[in-house]
């Protein structure tokens, strides 16, 4: 677009010459971005030569993903945390708050950390998602953004030690590379709640209050630690609540996180346990994931037809919910799998 702007400006035969190869140029570099990156960076250099007018940076972000410092579009976040997540108002406005106070911060102290926890299909990875979208634009496809999962990396117990001593080395080195290529990369840690004991422990420094570890700054990066344990603690709550007639957006922080922090702090299968990261503080928010009712249920298998471009039918938005299993056993109140298996189910049907 920028291009043709110029090309109106060009009002003699000359010019007219120059910006047409510079249109050349980069009709080259944008086939050559798909095979050979320092084909596109000559490419893309010429033609800034040729132009004078868009600089080597922005005409290369434009075919490659670049890392740029830019402020979260916190209405946009927003937005998809309340079509997407359902049941979780914890969830939604800690992680609204804690992004959007982040990213505009110019000068954090330290990387931001969350640690997600409660049962499988609560939400978790959904939320994991929707953060590394509205942070990279090609989300968890990005260059920038990294998943590490625990049972994946790191299978055979046995060789914890083995672990401890190779592996946590290769753990600080795929971080630190990562780090200083993208400042503000992201790092997603899945299943910590089978990761070895006394693994997690070797990113520590990278998340504690220092300006730089052998030159590299990690104050701009995020790292988020999903887990089950605390499911219980969590379920506790919500149905004391539930039991004494109280509405369960009524829970807040407060009533959850102090517990769960020590809860995962002494369970031997959490990934925290007896971790320096919670004995130091570093773990900026643990955020609970209330497990989900009925009504959640149907709103999960109603967000999916919508996503698959099929018109809501009730009847089986009904019969899918209806499938489910609840728990506990005489209020049946909470799906046992949340909406973890509303995609399987909505295919069957």
């Amino acid at each position: 677009h920028r291009l043709w702007l110029a090309a109106s400006w060009a009002m003699h035969p000359a010019g007219l010459f120059w910006v047409a190869a510079a249109l050349r140029l980069l009709l080259a570099a944008h086939v050559a971005a798909a095979f050979e990156p320092i084909s596109l960076g000559i490419a893309v250099g010429a033609a800034s030569a040729l132009t004078g007018y868009l600089s080597y940076r922005d005409l290369y972000c434009r075919f490659a993903e670049c890392c740029r410092e830019q402020p979260l579009n916190a209405s946009a976040l927003k937005l998809n945390l309340e079509e997407k997540l359902f049941g979780q108002h914890l969830a939604t406005e800690v992680i609204l708050k804690a992004l959007t106070g982040f990213k505009n911060n110019k000068n954090p102290k330290k990387p931001l950390t969350l640690s997600l926890h409660g049962w499988a299909g609560t939400g978790k990875n959904l939320v994991s998602q929707i953060a590394a979208e509205n942070l990279h634009p090609k989300g968890l496809k990005s260059n920038f953004v990294h998943l590490f999962v625990s049972t994946l990396h790191f299978p055979h117990e046995q060789h914890i030690k083995l672990y401890q001593a190779r592996n946590s080395d290769q753990l600080q080195r795929w971080i630190r590379g990562n780090v200083s290529a993208c400042a503000s990369s992201v790092f997603i840690f899945d299943e910590m709640d089978k990761l070895h004991p006394g693994v997690i422990d070797a990113i520590k420094p990278f998340l504690d209050y220092y300006e730089q570890i052998d030159g590299v700054s990690y104050r701009k990066a995020i790292f988020i630690f999903l887990s089950n344990a605390g499911g219980d603690l969590i379920t506790k709550t919500a149905l004391d609540f539930w039991r004494a007639g109280r509405r369960r957006e009524g829970i807040q922080l407060k009533d959850l996180e102090p517990a769960l922090s020590v809860g995962v702090f002494n369970n031997k299968h959490s990934g925290l346990w007896h971790s320096g990261l919670i004995d130091r503080n570093l773990i900026d928010y643990f955020i609970p994931f209330l497990p989900l009712e009925y009504s959640h249920v149907k709103m999960c298998v109603r967000a999916e037809m919508k996503a698959r471009g099929s018109a809501i039918d009730e009847d089986v938005v009904t019969r899918v919910a209806e499938e489910m299993t609840f728990f506990p056993k005489d209020e049946k109140i909470y799906s046992d799998k949340g909406c973890k298996t509303v995609q399987s189910r909505l295919d069957f049907h």
